[in-house]
């Protein structure tokens, strides 16, 4: 089983990626770690990144998809995935994988991004990021409110779908 925790830059996902694969007792990724440095050095200087940039991302994370199925181990994975293009690629013909959408405000988004200190992202990109999010339908992904404490939020997402996860990591 492989879950991905999406959303915009803000919502959570690093650090709720973390908690549930910890909680889970498989292993984490976080998305922003396979970023070409371009990539970073765009967005550290307010550029948004476009479907050109993001595919060698979206790529290496496939690639590290198919090194834990290759193991047979299940992988948490925090990763935007704004478009459902981007999403459909990620899943390809597989049938392990399960987005899980950690929506909140553009308030609330905001001030996380406010807060946030040291990240190659540019909070003044928020609004780009919202503007090229095609939110997943509730039944392409378990949708989670983030105003609550991540521990809370990982509740939620186990109870919204990661039961799966659950029965692999065993």
């Amino acid at each position: 089983m492989i879950t991905i925790v999406m959303g915009v830059s803000g919502s959570g996902k690093s650090t709720v990626g973390g908690d549930l694969a910890s909680h889970l007792g498989i292993p984490f990724v976080d998305g922003d770690s396979l970023h070409p440095q371009a990539n970073k050095d765009k967005m550290a200087h307010g550029v948004p990144l476009d479907d050109a940039d993001r595919q060698p991302w979206l790529a290496a994370i496939v690639a590290v998809m198919d090194e834990h199925r290759a193991r047979r181990q299940s992988l948490v994975i925090a990763c935007s995935a704004l478009k459902r293009r981007y999403r459909d690629f990620l899943r390809g013909e597989h049938r392990d994988v399960r987005f899980v959408y950690l929506h909140g405000t553009r308030d609330v988004l905001a001030e996380r991004l406010r807060e946030r200190g040291s990240h190659f992202f540019d909070p003044a990109l928020l609004d780009s990021q919202l503007a090229t999010l095609e939110e997943p339908s509730r039944t392409e992904a378990a949708w989670v409110e983030i105003t609550d404490p991540p521990a809370r939020i990982v509740e939620k997402v186990i109870r919204a779908g990661c039961a799966e996860a659950r029965q692999a990591a065993r």
